[in-house]
């Protein structure tokens, strides 16, 4: 019940319902395990005259009979059969309870809370509600704390959320406030917020979470090895035993949170509060789901104030009783492979609840989960040419499981050093300086994106598929893939960034990289000439941009630094921070001072003396790496179609994103049939809508008068000037590397 133990008297609240459970309470109690001065059920009437006449040093303890279920396989989980047979092995009908302390007396255990004074428990009341009534439900969570020992931490589940919520003083005095602002009666807020609280809080129950991992499993079991940062774990489990941890990870694909729900429980963390949109309440698996920790969040909720307070007081809850939060910041999986922008609401609400004192602090872990390769790419592929996105039910579901069930890969579970929510905010909150409180947010969710970056491996899948996309459409051997991989792969060791290593040291573990993807028809292999050669297929260059796209942020600092060099010696710094701004909404970056000591770095490498040398070709032509044009052309080209078609349009006439995006995607692939973009994987909706959220961010999109024209003349101007600058990288690197690439320059 958390608190000092001390005085004579000993006041036992038993939990144990039925005649075998009290039978065993009054064996244990007998053979002298401990000797109350009074033992009360925990529901007992008497109870609150005897907290009333007790000295404030006597001590309350509670106890109760735990139950497991049989032990099958090495693990003691509910499964389906329990459920079919209508019995639930962690409480057992009252007729089979003697049987089984026969049979399997090893499934019935005595737990006893952690004990509390009076005195201590009457200065954690607060005075709202029936004392009695407090006690009894501070029984019966110390209770739920200590039969964790025995069923282990994964089956940590709060009880009585929206009761303790309702019977905070301050969320009490926040109703109130709310009520006098919006013309209610405290009565009726009071109704709507536990209402609402009703609809968020995840009745979690340890059966809900060994039947819906059983249930959802083969989503994701037989598709991937998984391979998890343990190390990364160990640290975590060091916070999590004094902290709350809000899980914050990368999101690729469905099987997301089952498979972080696998790794955690396989090393004994909680389970988490998965916070995800109502959209995904489908029927039958809600029901469950919400009992096994989905919170489901309304999609949109307006200035429905009184939601929102719920929303706020819940979490806060949550991470004031170290229960663990996870929610996928991108708002949706990646359609490109890399990071999208974050979305701020939930982050907002967390902060909130720190600022005013709701929970003490949020430690914030940026998880990185990448996959070798992932069967819904090619729908998603789809989607950024226009295709409609095929809408989730039972009939998706099941379409889903079945092409799951042969493996197709790794996937690599990795955990970067957390961020502490407190020490990032600012003085006054959110309601202070309303600017400073949206940057702060910003900066946070910027730092949990680069850290999640930082820690990403590089999977054999992105080095082949950068190799193979470079070339636009041009097929290569073996020995010219690997000719293209080795000075990426030293880049990777000089740097220290995190790849796969092993399997691609040697031909053989290049081709099983390239078979595998020609298996996902991602590449094509041509065997009828004097040896095989590979190449994207012919539609597929999406699918393989995005596998490229979860590494390419290793390599930006010096694509970025390729293109300074060709710009004059006392511009250089000028154009790395044009850069910079440019590409985004594309990648993340340090703030400018940071990022400065970071291209430094990467231009001292390519040449200590980059600030002063003249010729920046000549740096560049003595370079082992080129990687610009790999790296960045995609993005630009999408950046060329965009400002083109704004350079086209009358300044007048207003940008209508949806019709724009579509005239963007004609336009592209004119503009590719003519080789005038280098590959497909330019032609993406996304790419069209980051680069039109630059031309905003540059007061591009108007309406305007001719001010506006000559601006949007001089934006396509800049982005000619800079593909004409990849171009000729792509040049002097295949003039450098002919042997690898098997070209004359």
């Amino acid at each position: 019940m958390g608190g000092p133990a001390g005085g004579d008297a000993l006041v036992l609240l038993a939990g144990s319902a039925s005649a075998a459970e009290r039978a065993l309470v009054t064996r244990w109690l007998r053979d002298g395990h401990l000797r109350p001065s009074a033992v009360l059920s925990l529901e007992s009437p008497d109870l609150a005259r005897s907290l009333d006449l007790a000295v404030p040093e006597t001590v309350v303890t509670a106890v109760r009979v735990a139950w497991l279920p049989p032990e099958r396989g090495g693990a003691r989980q509910v499964r389906w059969s329990d459920v079919l047979s209508q019995v639930n092995p962690r409480r057992p009908p009252a007729f089979w309870q003697n049987r089984i302390m026969r049979r399997q007396p090893d499934r019935a255990r005595i737990v006893v809370a952690e004990p509390a004074t009076v005195a201590a428990l009457r200065d954690r009341w607060g005075g709202a509600g029936s004392f009695a009534e407090f006690v009894s439900r501070q029984a019966r969570l110390a209770l739920d704390r200590s039969e964790r020992t025995l069923l282990g931490y994964r089956y940590k589940v709060p009880k009585e959320v929206t009761e303790a919520i309702e019977d905070s003083p301050p969320f009490r005095a926040e109703v109130a406030r709310l009520a006098a602002r919006l013309g209610l009666t405290e009565q009726e807020a009071m109704r709507r917020a536990g209402a609402d609280l009703d609809g968020l809080a995840a009745s979690m129950s340890p059966i809900a979470v060994d039947l819906l991992s059983n249930t959802l499993r083969p989503l994701h079991a037989y598709a991937w090895d998984v391979q998890v940062d343990t190390a990364g774990l160990d640290r975590l489990r060091a916070l999590n035993r004094e902290h709350a941890l809000v899980f914050l990870p990368s999101h690729r694909s469905y099987a997301d949170p089952l498979l972080l729900a696998d790794v955690l429980a396989e090393h004994d963390f909680p389970r988490n509060h998965v916070l995800s949109g109502d959209n995904l309440r489908l029927w039958p698996i809600a029901p469950l789901a919400r009992r096994a920790g989905i919170v489901f969040i309304r999609r949109s909720f307006g200035d429905d104030e009184i939601y929102k307070l719920a929303l706020r007081s819940y979490l806060g809850f949550l991470l004031a009783k170290r229960f663990n939060v996870e929610w996928y910041m991108e708002g949706g999986r990646s359609r490109t492979g890399k990071l999208r922008p974050p979305r701020y609401g939930l982050l907002a609400y967390v902060a909130e609840a720190v600022a005013r004192g709701q929970a003490e602090d949020a430690c914030l872990v940026p998880v990185a989960i990448t996959y070798d390769q992932l069967r819904e790419v090619s729908a998603m592929a789809a989607e950024q040419t226009g295709a409609a996105k095929r809408p989730e039910g039972l009939g998706w579901l099941a379409a889903y499981a079945r092409g799951q069930l042969a493996r197709i890969g790794t996937v690599y579970v990795r955990f970067a050093e957390p961020v502490w929510l407190r020490e990032a905010l600012p003085p006054g909150g959110p309601d202070g300086d309303k600017d400073a409180w949206r940057k702060a947010l910003q900066k946070v969710a910027f730092e949990v994106a680069v850290r999640i970056n930082q820690v990403t491996p590089v999977t054999a899948t992105a080095l082949v598929t950068l190799a193979l996309l470079g070339v636009r459409d041009r097929a290569l051997t073996l020995g010219q893939v690997r000719g293209v991989l080795e000075p990426m792969r030293g880049y990777l060791t000089e740097r220290g960034r995190p790849y796969s290593r092993g399997i691609l040291d040697s031909d053989a573990g290049v081709q099983r990289v390239l078979g595998a993807l020609a298996q996902q028809r991602v590449v094509t292999i041509y065997a009828g000439g004097e040896e095989p050669v590979y190449a994207i297929e012919r539609g597929q260059h999406l699918v393989a941009a995005f596998y490229r796209n979860s590494a390419i942020h290793h390599f930006l600092d010096r694509a970025v630094a390729e293109l300074v060099l060709l710009s004059p010696p006392a511009d250089r710094w000028d154009e790395g921070m044009r850069l910079r701004d440019q590409l985004k909404f594309e990648f993340f970056f340090p703030d400018k001072t940071a990022y400065r000591a970071v291209l430094k770095a990467e231009l001292d490498w390519l040449d200590p003396a980059w600030e002063t040398a003249a010729d920046g070709r000549a740096v560049l032509e003595r370079a082992d790496l080129l990687v610009a044009n790999r790296v960045l052309r995609s993005f630009l080209d999408a950046q060329l179609v965009v400002a083109e078609r704004l350079a086209a349009r009358p300044p007048d006439q207003p940008v209508a994103d949806k019709e724009f995006l579509v005239e963007c995607r004609g336009v592209g692939q004119q503009m590719l049939l003519q080789g005038r973009l280098h590959g497909p994987e330019s032609l993406s909706r996304e790419l069209f809508a980051s680069a039109l959220k630059l031309a905003a961010n540059l007061d591009l999109l108007g309406p305007g008068d001719e001010d506006l024209a000559r601006r949007r003349r001089a934006f396509a101007a800049r982005l000619y000037e800079d593909v004409a600058r990849l171009i000729l990288i792509d040049e002097i690197d295949a003039a450098g590397r002919r042997e690898a690439i098997g070209v004359e320059p």
